[in-house]
């Protein structure tokens, strides 16, 4: 046995984490108790009349759709004809984010009403105005007058004096136009267009690809292998990787046979890829990757894969002890190699030695109710914000057991409003994200739009015996997500073309990640881990055990990043290709990674996140470094927590992104201090690891 999991099991054979049952040491909050408590939309017994979808009047049917869409065609019209009016009387800039408002007011609630309501005739009049909406926005974007008037205030000056904001926030409406080609030659700008719709198809294709099952004639398992998989007629359906599964054999042939070469999905993934470069060159950039990072914290390529080169060379060692440990245990089951569809059971066998307990035993610890208390208090004492359980009026939520939270500020007043679709249901999206239904901004009356948004989370539906409870993973999308709310809730920006989290996408994680350090620091977590029953506090053993496991090999898991993370830049840089995506696969793969294994058929994220995979890297090494600067002494510095909400989240897109986070930080953004971030990390936990293991 390796001395490191020997010491493993002596550290925690002495652990006795079974809760005993015993008085209540304290009371639940009311926001505690409303989310231990499953909501259900009361009777309308009065004359009062449903309020509609999100208070919305017209959404009192689904037919309000077609009104709203037809509102927003009007205003759109008129808001083109002030735009290019030679006596306009504002800002440019405030003309384009009005047009921008009027027509995400409609399409961001469309896009949720269409794939979360679950009556049919509401999801499809959302469609029908997301397609509508859709046909606006084309009209826009070859639309000459208007480019042409915004181009000219942006390259020479508005005849109205302007911000710094202003002037950044046009930059960024110029670029979007250029981005359809508009810019261009009649013969070009559609061979733009053509792209655009092309690699909107290959993508869709493709994703569809990556995730559809793999048939194979049921004589090709034996009996003893085919019996882990579905049958459907003569044929095994292998439907993913099974790397929980204990049985070698059934993990290999699983891996195989689901990653096996698939030449449709090779031709989809190269004609995309070439697509994109095509389309970067005809709107004059170098390649597709110089077009994503445009504006970014990132801003170049070259930033990129300098940043990725450190990593690599300083995770190698590091990751190779992880694949040690894990070699060891394989060999203490078997005589093999360890291979690539071992590492996931493995590293999960290991974190349930390390903690000798299951996830479902530390769940009676997390009940929602609790989650949603450590929350307020968190929220409390960094943002002087609560979050208050508000009353739904009738006809507001599109399912019963959906919640609405206040968020209110102690001096500020009321910032928004999120709503909370945590349960599961039938039919329901099995996703866990944040929506923007309405983005912040200043009105002209000098008030301000709050933004409201939408949570869905898949949590375990209450029991009659037990609220919804949650496992420690669970526990960290539910900090993540609310990273998001909050980003969209303490954003004032000017514009809501950049509130929140409409910023670049290597900045737009770094609230959702720096979210999941509270979730995994014992000194927040001991703050709201009670048993739903007893009502008594996790043990301290327990508590400190669990947020040390989620360090677990780090550095392997950070490897795997920078290696998917290098091929999405390889393939989005300079073409054609030194081979097919899987020669460079293979290429890369002797450079980055330890342990060979080909996946690339089936990374959808190739598709939604072309050339800005990094971007969960970089935001980690943001938000890490935010972390050790602001928090990691104190994380419930009050001081800190303001002058992060100030110079952070205020700003969403309305600051260039790698300005906003120098001056937050105090540094220049520059790879080796991105990557020192992440390293300093790995190695501070690395040693916590040890002392618990001493």
């Amino acid at each position: 046995m390796h001395p490191l999991l020997r010491r493993i099991q002596q550290s925690t054979k002495s652990a006795n984490w079974r809760y005993k049952i015993a008085s209540p040491v304290s009371t639940w909050s009311p926001l505690a108790t409303a989310f231990n408590t499953k909501p259900s939309r009361k009777l309308n017994l009065s004359l009062t009349q449903d309020v509609g979808l999100f208070g919305i009047p017209q959404l009192r049917s689904h037919e309000g759709f077609y009104y709203l869409k037809e509102q927003a065609m009007w205003k759109t019209d008129k808001l083109i004809d002030e735009s290019c009016s030679v006596t306009r009387s504002r800002k440019m800039v405030e003309i384009f984010d009005e047009l921008s408002d009027t027509l995400c007011k409609v399409a961001d609630l469309a896009e949720f009403i269409r794939i979360a309501h679950p009556q049919a005739t509401y999801a499809q009049a959302a469609e029908d105005a997301c397609i509508s909406i859709s046909g606006i926005v084309e009209k826009l974007n070859t639309h000459r007058e208007l480019y042409s008037a915004l181009r000219m205030v942006v390259n020479s000056e508005d005849k109205f004096t302007t911000s710094a904001v202003d002037d950044h926030v046009s930059r960024l409406f110029l670029f979007d136009f250029e981005q359809c080609g508009i810019h261009l030659p009649e013969v070009e700008r559609k061979r733009v267009v053509a792209l655009n719709d092309a690699i909107l198809q290959l993508g869709q294709s493709f994703m569809t690809g990556a995730v559809s099952p793999r048939a194979i004639p049921k004589d090709s398992l034996p009996p003893s292998l085919s019996q882990f998989f579905s049958v459907e007629g003569d044929h095994i359906l292998v439907t993913g990787l099974y790397a929980d599964s204990p049985n070698a054999m059934a993990r290999e042939a699983a891996y195989c046979i689901y990653l096996h070469p698939d030449p449709h999905q090779e031709y989809l993934l190269s004609k995309m890829i070439s697509s994109r470069d095509e389309l970067a060159k005809l709107c004059g950039f170098p390649t597709y990757s110089h077009r994503a990072l445009k504006a970014s914290i990132a801003e170049t390529p070259d930033m990129v894969n300098e940043f990725l080169e450190i990593l690599r060379e300083k995770l190698h060692v590091k990751a190779e002890a992880d694949f040690n440990i894990l070699r060891n245990m394989k060999a203490a089951d078997s005589q093999q190699a360890l291979s690539a569809w071992d590492i996931p059971y493995y590293t999960h066998k290991m974190k349930q030695n390390w903690l000798k307990v299951s996830s479902s035993e530390f769940s009676p610890y997390f009940s929602l109710g609790a989650c949603m208390e450590g929350l307020n208090m968190l929220m409390n004492r960094l943002y002087n914000i609560s979050l208050e359980n508000d009353e739904m009026s009738p006809g507001e939520a599109w399912a019963p057991d959906v919640y609405k939270l206040t968020v209110m500020h102690e001096s500020e007043g009321l910032l928004g409003h999120i709503y909370c679709d945590f349960y599961e249901r039938p039919g329901k999206p099995n996703q866990d994200c944040h929506f923007t239904i309405r983005g912040g901004k200043q009105l002209a009356d000098g008030t301000y739009q709050n933004p409201v948004v939408v949570l869905m989370l898949n949590l375990p539906v209450p029991r009659w015996s037990s609220p919804s409870l949650l496992t420690p993973g669970m526990v960290d999308n539910l900090f993540h997500e609310m990273g998001h709310a909050m980003h969209s809730m303490l954003a004032r920006t000017k514009y809501q073309h950049v509130t929140g989290t409409r910023c670049t996408t290597d900045f737009a994680e770094v609230p959702s990640i720096l979210m999941e350090y509270f979730a995994s620091d014992p000194r927040i977590v001991k703050t709201f881990a009670r048993h739903y029953l007893t009502q008594e506090y996790m043990p301290e053993d327990m508590l400190v055990q669990l947020c040390a496991s989620k360090h677990l090999f780090a550095a392997s898991d950070m490897q795997t990043q920078v290696f998917y993370s290098a091929l999405d830049q390889r393939y989005h840089g300079t073409h054609p290709l030194n081979g097919s995506t899987t020669q460079v696969l293979d290429e890369l793969q002797k450079k980055y990674y330890g342990i060979p294994y080909a996946w690339q058929l089936r990374f959808s994220h190739l598709v939604g996140y072309g050339a800005k995979y990094y971007s969960y890297l970089l935001s980690r090494a943001v938000a890490a470094w935010i972390w050790q600067t602001y928090f990691e002494a104190d994380p419930l510095n009050s001081a800190s927590g303001e002058k992060y909400r100030r110079e952070c989240l205020a700003h969403g897109g309305g600051k260039p992104a790698r300005e906003l986070v120098s001056n937050f930080l105090g540094r220049d953004v520059t790879p080796i201090n991105l990557a020192n971030s992440l390293i300093s990390e790995i190695d501070s936990k690395q040693e916590n690891l040890k002392k618990r293991l001493n």
